[in-house]
């Protein structure tokens, strides 16, 4: 009997691991959240520890190949606040691409990328961590296909701002909404790769 793959889409608090197993790990991990998770369940596209945001679970290994590894690009969307204000050019340095350190310690350019000014998001969710609304700062809206370790955090770093809070809020057309931190909707197999543009997944 074959049985059918799950699907979870997930807000994902600040301070917690994008894991559901670990040795000696002192963060919360997956499995503390209050939900009866399936046999087999796994993070697809991990956050790191300090992000928030949209985070996919299923049981189907074949996800992280099709969305990450396969010749068709998928959007990623971010909220990013930095410390002080960010200039046009400097925007215009974040869109067609900043030198970061990869894994390795090679030098890489990242490739162009969409980057706009945000607005105050004054809908967010409150911040885990404290955040005093009048120091200078920024927020950013940055799409990108590619997500290299820490990529968004050392990008907006070389370009001479200091990452402070990091919100992914949609891969392709799945999206937050008003979804609530640690809290978890499933969606159908066929919405879920639908919402992806992930075709020939069966």
């Amino acid at each position: 009997m074959i049985l059918s793959h799950r699907y979870f889409v997930l807000n994902k608090p600040y301070n917690m691991l994008s894991q559901f197993v670990g040795i000696h790990e002192t963060a919360p991990m997956l499995g503390s959240l209050d939900f009866d998770f399936p046999e087999g369940i796994h993070a697809v596209g991990r956050l790191d520890r300090q992000s928030e945001g949209l985070l996919l679970l299923t049981t189907n290994k074949k996800v992280t190949r099709l969305l990450f590894l396969g010749e068709q690009p998928h959007n990623r969307t971010y909220l990013v606040r930095v410390k002080n204000v960010v200039t046009p050019e400097t925007l215009e340095r974040l869109r067609t691409g900043v030198p970061i350190i990869i894994q390795g310690g090679e030098t890489y350019i990242s490739t162009p990328c969409d980057v706009q000014l945000e607005p105050e998001p004054v809908d967010l969710f409150p911040p885990a961590v404290p955040q005093n609304v009048h120091y200078p700062h920024s927020w950013l809206r940055i799409t990108l296909t590619e997500g290299r370790f820490h990529q968004i955090r050392k990008m907006v770093v070389s370009a001479g701002h200091r990452c402070q809070r990091l919100i992914r809020t949609s891969i392709e057309d799945i999206t937050l909404g008003d979804l609530q931190p640690g809290c978890i909707r499933e969606l159908d197999e066929q919405t879920f790769f639908g919402l992806l543009h992930i075709r020939n997944w069966e």
